[in-house]
């Protein structure tokens, strides 16, 4: 029951944000259900293309979501369930909804360009320089961490004994019996397929949205039905390698081939998950104690866990189940492109995030039904052990069935595709994203793409081509570390960027002469705390490298220390930058009063 009780809180608490704290931001900005949107009057058939708001909704979602909310409150429940609920819905609320909503809002008042952009109107050109460079080191860990969670979930690892005598056969592409990370390749892989060729119906056959969605549904329950009988092999680098140049791919061809379509129809797998997973959480909450199931996850654990301490550590695990600087990204770099009207921003980006919130909510209530199995203490210190996809499908199949059941399996194996689509999801937005940034990087305000350059080099350096195989190849690198290695820096590099990107709304706001104030306390608070957790990063690995620990001279610390130092040095730097520009508005104002 306990369970049952936290997620109608949260649903409360959530739909309560949305309707007056969402109206009062509407009102604050001045959303105009009349005023044109870049997709309306500078449509270009690849990148601004008007997009109906159900359609943008699967997009926008489906791209923010990613493994973010689930992996993020699980990792961060060490601190207990009650932290981490708080800061899922505070933080939703007045935090992550306010800077995905203010960066789409910003954005599609600024032709559709991004972050950097607006910042440029704002704060100046070194400002937006150093922008780009922060959000590509972002990106590149996106890039990163996806590329790893993918990947794990989709090869192949030693089979077991048990696994042998069921039937399962290690040989050959094409698997028989497969096990769940066979059966999830399989999926994901004819899930693109499906993709493009929804795309195509609707965009150059003209087929109905709606009969279009059905016949797109019915193909996702076959290939299902094909991957839990047939799935595909493959080694961990392998994945890597095909991942990497889907993404290359895909974030080269026009949004209407494959990113809108495939985040579309995915956005219904999240649906049907959180549907799922709501109906397994109402179901336990009156059979679950029959069968020995329940909500065992303390409220608090205390201030200090084996991820550090709760500040900043909560706040950073959290990530996207809170708020995300990736958000703003998405908002500004593809879905301003896509908007057909000014107030579907309100549904698409803080709803959106308001729904990721329940969805972290989700995810901790999950773990609580698991929690068991996947967390430790020792001396009064708590850690998680295990994939925190493993733990949600667990903890939400558990609820409808015991392990041995088939229904538990069938439940199992959807939610881990769910969650293997959406990390690919962000991938694609994150791929595209980082094409878009840096070509930016390397062109001046009088060239709108790498063919106006006026420098041969320029032109080759903000050539798609060139900063896409970039970004894939150096992403994809990295994504060959553990997957802890990536995440907390993730963590702090993707809060920081939220930090920055409150900063950066707030600054243009104030230079159109709109309310901003709602933006102070969230920019600060999220600014120390990445600062905070960035310089524990830094004086922690100097301090293991002084003192000689095990493993403390591999690469991967090298790469985490250089990589914290640089995203702090240039955080500041545009913290500074920030400040002057509030300063100036501010005399600016008091002048003109």
């Amino acid at each position: 029951m306990t369970a049952l009780l936290i997620i109608i809180a949260a649903l409360v608490l959530l739909f309560a944000g949305y309707v007056f704290y969402g109206a009062y931001l509407a009102k604050q900005w001045g959303i105009d259900p009349k005023k044109s949107t870049p997709a309306n009057f500078m449509p270009d058939g690849v990148d601004y293309v008007e997009t109906k708001p159900a359609v943008l909704m699967g997009h926008h979602f489906s791209s923010i979501a990613g493994a973010g909310p689930i992996n993020g409150p699980i990792m961060a429940a060490v601190f207990g369930w009650v932290p981490v609920f708080l800061w899922c819905v505070i933080g939703g609320i007045f935090f992550g909804g306010l800077q995905d909503y203010g960066s789409l809002f910003a954005s599609i008042r600024n032709e559709g360009k991004s972050i950097g952009e607006i910042i440029r109107t704002s704060m100046g050109k070194f400002a937006k320089k150093l922008f780009i460079i922060f959000s590509l080191l972002v990106l590149i860990l996106v890039i990163a961490s996806f590329v790893n969670v993918v990947a794990s979930t989709f090869f192949t690892p030693a089979l077991t004994a048990q696994q042998i005598a069921d039937g399962v056969k290690e040989a050959g592409l094409f698997v028989l019996n497969p096990t769940e990370n066979q059966t999830t390749a399989m999926i994901s892989v004819c899930f693109i397929i499906l993709a493009v060729i929804y795309g195509l119906v609707t965009n150059r056959f003209g087929v109905k949205t709606l009969p279009a969605t059905i016949g797109g549904i019915i193909a996702i329950v076959g290939i299902i039905v094909l991957g839990l009988n047939v799935g595909l092999g493959g080694g961990r680098v392998t994945w890597i390698v095909i991942v990497a140049l889907y993404i290359a791919m895909a974030s080269l061809i026009p949004v209407w081939i494959m990113l809108q379509p495939r985040d579309y129809l995915s956005s219904f797998l999240l649906y049907a998950m959180i549907l799922l997973a709501i109906a397994g959480i109402v179901v336990s909450a009156f059979t679950g104690a029959a069968r020995g199931i329940h909500f065992e996850l303390p409220a608090f654990t205390g201030w200090t866990q084996s991820i550090g301490h709760m500040f900043p550590a909560l706040f950073i695990t959290v990530a996207c189940g809170a708020c995300s600087g990736f958000h703003s990204l998405i908002a500004s770099g593809t879905t301003s492109k896509q908007l057909d009207a000014e107030q579907n921003a309100k549904p698409i980006a803080y709803g959106s995030m308001l729904i990721e919130s329940a969805l972290g909510v989700i995810a901790l209530i999950a773990l609580g039904m698991v929690s068991g199995k996947f967390m430790h203490v020792e001396n009064g210190i708590w850690s998680f052990k295990g994939s925190p996809a493993t733990a949600f499908g667990n903890g939400i199949a558990i609820m409808f069935g015991d392990s041995s059941t088939r229904i538990y399996r069938i439940i199992n194996a959807l939610l881990t595709l769910s969650i293997s689509v959406f990390a690919l999801t962000s991938l694609d937005s994150a791929t595209r994203l980082s094409r878009f940034m840096f070509s930016e990087l390397f062109l001046n305000e009088d060239e709108k793409t790498w063919k106006d350059a006026k420098s041969p080099v320029r032109k080759i350096l903000a050539n798609p081509f060139f900063g896409t195989t970039m970004m894939v190849v150096i992403g994809s690198i990295l994504g060959g570390l553990k997957l802890s290695a990536i995440w907390s820096l993730f963590g702090s590099a993707n809060q920081l960027l939220a930090g920055i990107a409150l900063l950066a709304v707030a600054a243009w706001l104030g230079k159109v002469g709109k309310n901003n104030k709602m933006f102070f306390i969230p920019m600060a608070f999220m600014l120390c705390a990445t600062l905070t957790q960035l310089i524990f990063t830094v004086v922690g690995k100097l301090s293991a490298m002084v003192r000689h620990a095990p493993n403390a001279m591999h690469w991967g610390n090298w790469f985490q220390l250089i990589f914290a130092f640089a995203m702090a040095v240039l955080a500041i730097v545009l913290v500074v930058e920030g400040v002057k520009t509030f300063v100036a508005q501010h005399k600016s104002k008091k002048a003109n009063a």
